[in-house]
């Protein structure tokens, strides 16, 4: 099987270190609240193809430098180039970011967002597309589209923050584009927990460590359940489930734990 190397990968648009087989992703741009570029769009969604070869990742984390998490497009960059671009221009870009959303969902390992400062546009995105988010009280995730004039539906959020939220609490958020703040966020579930902006790194490092060094095949098995089972009926559900069970038995992974447990050990999990 194809394998690479992500602790030898050198992006050019995003910090990226890789430590105890968690990643590290640092969007970059502190002096500008960390926007997103067509360069840095295409990047990170290419990073994510590429993780679910990485052999020696097993977490992903998601932070901003310099106190904010993202601030979205970048007006110059970005924006501004959109409103000269003809519809195939368009559908292309939007498109992109599309697939960065769902390379995202496709990669096998858990992706944990910590979110400090702004998190707004894209960046709200790339958050609510994270299978877990911590947040500093700091915080204000925004999904602003409407401000600019376009549809709250945008990378997936009509589809996806509604089953974070509910649909009415996502509803407001995305025809008011105002921002939610952390203790709604974690009252309402977008967040997992609200930590102080000096350990939030560190708490999802934390998390990450403990993810990677557990059943990585089995927890590649959950998220691909959560996200399939969207569209499915509970016969269905139930069905791929036992399916991704039956096969999960068969690692040494499940052996492993099985021996631990009969001798009164700790396992440790291999990933295979």
């Amino acid at each position: 099987m194809y394998k690479l190397k992500a602790a030898e990968w050198r992006p050019e648009h995003f910090k990226f270190d890789v430590v105890d087989r968690v990643a590290t992703i640092t969007l970059n741009r502190p002096e500008r609240k960390n926007p997103l570029t067509f360069e840095s769009y295409a990047e990170l969604r290419d990073t994510f193809i590429k993780l679910q070869y990485a052999e020696d990742v097993r977490a992903v984390v998601i932070t901003g430098a310099g106190g904010n998490f993202c601030s979205g497009g970048d007006v110059h960059d970005i924006i501004g180039p959109l409103t000269k671009m003809d519809m195939n221009g368009l559908l292309a870009f939007t498109r992109m970011t599309g697939n960065l959303v769902k390379e995202m969902r496709n990669c096998p390992q858990p992706i944990i967002s910590a979110v400090d400062g702004i998190c707004a546009g894209a960046g709200a995105i790339i958050s609510m597309a994270s299978d877990l988010r911590y947040a500093t009280p700091e915080a204000k995730t925004a999904f602003l589209f409407v401000r600019v004039g376009l549809a709250g539906c945008d990378m997936g959020a009509c589809s996806i923050l509604p089953r974070i939220i509910g649909q009415g609490r996502a509803s407001e958020l995305l025809y008011t584009g105002r921002s939610m703040s952390a203790e709604e966020g974690r009252a309402w579930g977008y967040f997992n927990d609200i930590v102080p902006a000096e350990k939030v790194l560190a708490k999802a490092q934390e998390l990450a460590l403990s993810l990677a060094n557990g059943p990585a095949f089995a927890h590649s098995m959950t998220k691909k359940c959560l996200h399939q089972e969207w569209n499915q009926t509970i016969e269905q559900a139930l069905e791929t489930e036992a399916e991704a069970q039956a096969i999960c038995m068969q690692t040494q992974d499940f052996t492993r734990a099985y021996n631990a447990f009969v001798n009164k050990q700790v396992p440790k999990f291999e990933g295979n």
